[in-house]
């Protein structure tokens, strides 16, 4: 790393969540390896987005921060619940001896965590929030480009690590390929199915759910499998309602697999049709053809891949991110037709409907 003496011996990463920006963020890991080899490489992570790097071969170590336990300690007034808890985090941390902490989120729920690590070089990348206090160098975000994960790729070619391979990679287990594949056959969808990923945490990022019905049964006509919706266990509401919609067309998965079962199905899988969520990201990750629809967020339209585009009809309040001002009608998501979203899937290299 430009500047970095001597070589760092251990380094956290820091990217406590989500799904999709870990799956982002997941190339560093292999160009902190390939820049350190004998360096013991740790990430810092959520619980609930663990899974996710457990099995990442360039990792040596996987540490859970329970942000959302010790917020709720926090909020109920136990404080010396939280204190006795964050205490034992802090002095695991320390005892790790890390010469090198990375805020990749940059944020201050992740950079507290690399600050107190005790880590004498601290890196943030486009710290706010006041996080930038916390460390010893900030690098700043990209301006706006179009390829996804643009801000990982920048923050590696600024501290000068190896960019050759930089792709986003995804490792799962054997249980959870064994469980994917039983799921498959017992579905008959042992050749590979359409796979959908409908749901995330924001609805102005959903497409219409009559569509999805609507594009389900057409896909289900034309390839004579239905169709495999994924998702979590909060979306599972919403998804029996399309469930019971479309009938036979759709197969409903939905909160009924670990995060690394859905992983392995959609490595597995035909193709995948998704909005910008974690899951949908995935099939860009897996090298699946990937047809994702944008609308209130852009995050990238560079995929990088052939075999991988986005839908985005920009309107004049585009983006609008977290702060809708359609009155709840997600215009930008109903430009998007059930014709169009069939006739781009159909062209995606690798696709035979």
């Amino acid at each position: 790393m430009k500047g970095l003496r001597p070589p760092p011996r251990r380094i956290l990463l820091v990217r406590l969540s989500a799904i999709g920006d870990i799956v982002f963020a997941s190339p560093l890991a292999a160009a902190f390896r390939r820049a350190w080899p004998e360096a013991h490489i740790a990430w810092l992570v959520q619980p609930d987005c663990a899974p996710l790097l457990r099995h990442h071969p360039d990792l040596d170590e996987i540490i859970e921060w329970p942000y959302a336990r010790l917020r709720a300690h926090w909020r109920a007034g136990r404080r010396r619940v939280l204190w006795g808890e964050a205490r034992a985090l802090i002095a695991g941390l320390r005892a790790r001896e890390f010469d090198l902490a990375v805020d990749l989120q940059g944020l201050l729920k992740s950079a507290l965590p690399a600050r107190l690590s005790g880590a004498p070089v601290r890196i943030g990348l486009g710290s706010r929030e006041g996080s930038r206090l916390l460390m010893t160098r900030v690098v700043a975000p990209p301006p706006d480009e179009p390829r996804i994960g643009s801000e990982y790729l920048h923050l590696a070619r600024t501290l000068g690590l190896p960019l050759d391979g930089f792709e986003m990679a995804i490792h799962y287990d054997a249980a959870s390929a064994r469980a994917a594949e039983s799921l498959l056959a017992d579905r008959g969808l042992g050749n590979g199915a359409v796979v959908i990923c409908p749901f995330t945490t924001r609805p102005q990022k959903h497409w219409i759910g009559e569509r999805w019905v609507a594009l389900a049964r057409r896909l289900k006509a034309e390839t004579g499998s239905p169709v495999l919706m994924l998702g979590g266990p909060g979306d599972q509401d919403a998804a029996a309602a399309m469930a019971t919609a479309a009938g036979d067309a759709l197969v409903d998965l939905t909160g009924q697999t670990s995060l690394l079962t859905a992983a392995a199905l959609i490595d597995r899988c035909r193709a995948l049709i998704g909005v910008d969520t974690g899951l949908s990201h995935m099939g860009i990750a897996f090298r699946r053809p990937t047809l994702l629809l944008f609308g209130s967020t852009c995050p990238y339209l560079d995929t990088t891949r052939p075999d991988a585009r986005v839908l985005y009809h920009p309107r004049d309040c585009s983006p609008c991110r977290r702060r809708p001002t359609c009155d709840g009608r997600f215009d930008c998501m109903r430009d998007i037709g059930v014709d169009e979203v069939f006739d781009a899937l159909r062209a995606l290299p690798g696709v035979s409907l």
